[in-house]
C-alpha cells in the first residue's frame, strides 16, 4: 500500500524515478517481517535510499487508490487459493498453528481484506513503522561511511515507536492432526509438517542439514525413492523454516489419488529409518558441502545478500558469521541426524494437509505414525 504515492510524488513517479536509473523497487511480506527493498547502480545510492525513504515516511493513503489496491490484493488472494499447490500450504499452516496469527494466511481472507479500511491501514501504520522496529541493510559496492551519510537523515525523521510483543504459541497437540480439502483434479497435493525448534533451538542446524538429506535436492532420499525409484510424483520437496519460538520441518508432494496411501507410506518409512539407522557419514557430509554451496551461490546476488543480513540481524541481533555457520553445519554428525528425527518426528509434532481429489480413507492411518 506505501507504493500508492507519498506527500511528494504519485505511484507513477515513484516508480518512473527508480527504473530512469536503470532499478526497481518492490516489497514482500514474511510471518514475521515486511521488507521494502529497491535495486539499483551502487552510483545512485544516494537518490535510491531517499525515494525509498520518501514511500516509508509520507506515505498519503489516497482513497481512490486504496480501493483499487484493495481489489488487487482480493484478485491476488483468489489466484493463490485456485493453486492446489498454494492452498495446501496454507492449510497445513492452519492445522500446525490454530488460533495464532501464524496459522492465518499472510494475504488475509476476503473478509478481512474487504474489512479494511483507509484508517486502520494509516493506524497500523503508524503503530508499526517507527525507528525501534525498523531495520535498514545496505549490500553492494558501496563505502560503509557514504551509506550512514546518506541515511541517517532520514532515518531520523522516524518515529522512535515501540517493538510490538508477539503473541506466543501455545502448543497443546498431543496427536498427528490433519485437513483435506476435496477438490477436482488430476493431483492430491499434499503437505506434511514437523514442528520443530525455533531458530534459536541448539540443533537448528541438524535440522538444517536433515532437510538437504530428506529433500532439498535432486540427490534427497525423498526424491530418489518417490520420484526415481517409484515415478509416482513429478514434484516432492522438503523445507525448513524457523520462527522466533517454533519451526517447521516442510514435506510437499504431488501425486495421483491412487497413489496417496503409498506415497505416505513411503515417506513415514523414510522417516523412521532415519530415527533406527544412523545416515552414512558420506551422505551426511554431501549434504554440508550442497548447503555450503548454496550459501555461496545465494550470496553472490547483493539482494539476496541484503534480504540474508536483515533477517539474520532481526533473528538474531547480530551480522552472521559466514565461517562459523559453515563450521557448525560441518560439526553435524550421523549421530546427531538420528537424535534430532528422534526428538522431532513425533506423533504429538506431525500435521498433514491434503487438496485434490483425495480419499479421506487413504490418510485414515496417519494418527498411528511414530507412535
Amino acid at each position: 500500500m506505501l507504493f500508492k504515492g507519498t506527500s511528494s510524488r504519485s505511484a507513477r513517479e515513484i516508480s518512473e524515478s527508480i527504473e530512469s536509473l536503470g532499478g526497481y523497487l518492490n516489497a514482500f511480506t514474511s510471518e514475521e517481517n515486511t521488507c521494502y527493498y529497491a535495486r539499483a547502480s551502487a552510483r545512485h545510492f544516494k537518490q535510491l535510499s531517499h525515494v525509498l525513504m520518501d514511500m516509508y515516511l509520507n506515505p498519503t493513503f489516497p482513497a481512490e487508490e486504496f480501493l483499487k489496491e484493495r481489489e488487487v490484493i482480493g484478485e491476488e488472494l483468489s489466484m493463490y487459493l485456485d493453486q492446489p499447490h498454494h492452498r495446501v500450504q496454507e492449510l497445513l499452516n492452519e492445522v500446525c498453528w490454530p488460533e495464532h496469527a501464524l496459522g492465518r494466511c499472510i494475504t488475509g481472507t476476503h473478509s478481512s481484506i474487504k474489512a479494511l479500511s483507509v484508517g486502520k491501514l494509516r493506524n497500523f501504520w503508524r503503530q508499526h513503522y517507527v525507528g525501534q522496529n525498523t531495520l535498514i541493510t545496505v549490500a553492494g559496492p558501496i563505502d560503509h561511511q557514504h551509506a550512514i551519510r546518506c541515511i541517517r537523515p532520514l532515518a531520523a525523521k522516524l518515529a522512535p515507536g515501540s517493538i510490538p510483543i508477539e503473541a506466543p504459541i501455545k502448543d497443546n497437540q498431543d496427536k498427528p492432526a490433519k485437513a483435506l480439502i476435496k477438490r477436482a483434479g488430476e493431483q492430491v497435493q499434499l503437505a506434511l509438517g514437523i514442528k520443530t525448534g525455533s531458530r534459536n533451538d541448539p540443533k537448528q542446524h541438524a535440522l538444517r542439514v536433515l532437510n538437504a538429506l530428506l529433500g532439498e535436492n535432486m540427490s534427497s532420499r525423498l526424491f530418489q525413492l518417490l520420484r526415481e525409484d517409484h515415478g509416482m510424483v513429478y514434484s516432492i520437496y522438503s523445507s525448513q523454516s524457523f520462527f522466533s519460538d517454533v519451526g517447521l520441518l516442510n514435506i510437499s508432494a504431488g501425486m495421483e489419488a491412487s497413489n496417496v496411501e503409498k506415497g505416505l507410506q513411503l515417506i513415514r518409512k523414510t522417516l523412521e529409518s532415519l530415527s533406527l539407522e544412523l545416515p552414512d557419514r558420506k551422505e551426511v557430509r554431501q549434504a554440508c558441502d550442497y548447503l555450503a554451496g548454496q550459501l555461496d551461490l545465494h550470496l553472490e546476488n547483493t539482494e539476496n545478500h541484503m534480504t540474508w543480513l536483515g533477517e539474520h540481524i532481526l533473528g538474531y541481533g547480530q551480522l552472521p558469521d559466514v565461517d562459523q555457520l559453515l563450521k557448525s553445519l560441518k560439526s553435524v554428525t550421523p549421530s546427531l541426524i538420528r537424535e534430532t528425527v528422534r526428538e522431532f518426528a513425533r506423533p504429538q509434532n506431525l500435521n498433514l494437509a491434503a487438496v485434490g481429489p483425495a480419499d479421506i480413507r487413504q490418510i485414515k492411518d496417519f494418527e498411528n505414525w511414530m507412535a
